[in-house]
């Protein structure tokens, strides 16, 4: 091998070290860790539960949710998540509207998204249909410290029971925890304003959990999801939880609304009500997760809606399109959910381990 020919090499070698190892060194160093929140429209089993109301989700009942109309929801709702996810299925995803443990257990189990190892934490809250939260987490991502469930009460005579919240504290790559809250408040169901004293107790009883990890964690870091059955404009949320879009310099123990900004268009939500597009599924973090000079961070740019082609159909009664449900009453349409996926994006920067 001559000069020219061996210069030709080493330059040919070098161009192919440093369009291939920094790439795989980069995902190392700067990777994406992606977390979803959906409420999966009535995840049921088909087995009766005698101390819960699931009667209308069983074969027998006028929605035939028979064993193979199961089998396709877990289906459909393991290959949304692994959608979601991209390049790598999501790191962590909280669930609202899941039945019971067994439900969960399918899911992770008995459907495409066993190939990616996820384990999961489960409510069992005193709702009268028996519907709960959940939360997904792949463990070499997230190492789980520890979880429970928050009890909503009310001093309103007329309360009825409601989901727990469910709190769940993890270990992030660089040592430092999480702690995720995943909620699916009282719905609206009676009348807005005879409703929101619900609400505001759940609201309440978040707060109050959340005051208390300001108060005992160093540096805390707080994500809060879910079907708040609320806008962001809500007192729930502007009130008692406070809230707002992330200012240019927050504070790390106030509370930011990712997608309040973007919830003012008026074509952007999660779900649509009488053919308005609406914000019921929220994503809400602590100040210092806001902060890039942390090594988990995000920013409001990095949060949004899913809104895949096949979660979509014709909304022929007010035009555009509209989440394609799995029921509309008791007539089967064969959709996922009459909700929507929301998402946010950290970064983890091992440079600031």
């Amino acid at each position: 091998m001559n000069n020219k020919e061996s210069v030709k090499f080493l330059f040919l070698s070098a161009l192919f070290v440093l369009l291939v190892f920094p790439v795989a060194g980069v995902a190392q160093e700067n990777s994406v860790f992606r977390i979803v929140c959906w409420n999966t429209e009535n995840l049921f089993d088909t087995r009766h539960d005698s101390l819960k109301q699931d009667k209308e989700f069983l074969p027998s009942s006028l929605r035939k949710w028979h064993n193979g109309r199961y089998k396709k929801k877990l289906a459909d709702v393991s290959r949304v998540i692994t959608a979601i996810g991209e390049r790598q299925a999501p790191a962590l995803v909280g669930l609202c509207e899941v039945e019971n443990d067994n439900v969960m257990r399918d899911l992770t189990q008995y459907s495409p998204l066993k190939e990616y190892g996820y384990r999961y934490v489960i409510t069992d809250s005193p709702d009268n249909r028996g519907i709960d939260v959940a939360l997904l987490y792949q463990r070499d991502r997230f190492k789980l410290i520890s979880h429970q469930s928050l009890r909503v009460y009310s001093e309103n005579k007329k309360y009825r029971p409601t989901r727990d919240i469910l709190h769940v504290c993890g270990r992030l790559f660089n040592g430092d925890s999480l702690d995720i809250f995943v909620c699916h408040f009282p719905s609206r169901i009676g009348g807005v304003t005879k409703t929101e004293p619900h609400r505001l107790s759940a609201a309440q009883t978040l707060k109050n959990a959340v005051d208390s990890l300001f108060a005992v964690r160093l540096h805390p870091q707080i994500l809060i999801m879910g079907d708040l059955n609320d806008y962001p404009r809500n007192k729930s949320i502007t009130g008692i939880l406070a809230a707002v879009a992330p200012p240019l310099r927050p504070k790390k123990n106030n509370l930011y609304h990712l997608l309040a900004r973007k919830a003012k268009n008026t074509d952007y939500g999660s779900y649509k009500y009488q053919g308005h597009w609406r914000l019921l599924d929220h994503l809400i973090v602590s100040g210092s997760l806001l902060l890039p000079d942390r090594g988990f961070f995000t920013d409001e740019s990095k949060a949004g809606v899913s809104r895949f082609p096949f979660l979509l159909v014709e909304d022929k009664k007010h035009g555009g399109v509209q989440p394609f449900r799995t029921y509309s009453g008791t007539e089967y349409l064969g959709g996922i959910s009459d909700h929507l996926p929301v998402y946010v994006d950290f970064q983890e920067n091992a440079a600031t381990r």
